[in-house]
């Protein structure tokens, strides 16, 4: 019998998404209407060996009960078992991604010379691009140098809801003064 990676929509308030386990990790967590899905699809299925299979399982049940929670504003880390399907260097940006904390952002610039390879900006974003586990790999906290909100696979109305739901406590003390 061949292994499976289940999968499972959800609908939430900033967009779709398509949640995947594989031997109860989470290995996808993918905006289901991005251009680059089914590639994403296909290279988790390719190297896990796997067949896809549209059911449920603890993993994706914990994933929605801890992205819920987030989007309520009631949760600033998730506590899941990842599991990266990619290169060497697109699991390095992937790690590094999963250190910029909620309410914080950072450049590909910046990621790039966390990475000890300030050259490699473009490969950054690339690699950024082909995040499979959306918002739990914050890819939506990396902005160009200039501030600005540039590409994100959920679309850029999406990543400014994760943005401003982040920085909402930001605003709420500022309004003190």
């Amino acid at each position: 019998m061949a292994s499976k990676i289940i999968i499972n929509q959800f609908k939430t308030s900033v967009g779709e998404l398509t949640i995947g386990s594989f031997e109860e990790k989470l290995c996808l967590c993918d905006w289901t209407y991005r251009k680059m899905h089914q590639a994403i699809l296909s290279r988790i299925q390719k190297s896990l060996n796997a067949e896809i299979e549209i059911g449920n399982s603890k993993i994706i049940a914990k994933t929605k009960q801890q992205l819920l929670e987030y989007l309520n504003k009631e949760r600033m880390t998730f506590d899941i078992e990842l599991l990266f399907c990619g290169t060497v260097f697109q699991k390095s940006v992937w790690n590094e991604l999963l250190k910029v904390p909620f309410g914080k952002t950072e450049s590909y610039l910046g990621l790039s010379q966390k990475l000890n390879n300030e050259k490699a900006i473009r490969a950054v974003a690339s690699a950024n691009g082909a995040n499979a586990i959306a918002i739990i790999v914050p890819c939506h906290r990396i902005i160009g140098k200039s501030g600005k909100l540039v590409g994100y696979a959920g679309g850029l109305s999406s990543k400014k809801k994760l943005l401003d739901l982040e920085n909402q406590n930001k605003v709420k003390q500022l309004q003190f003064f």
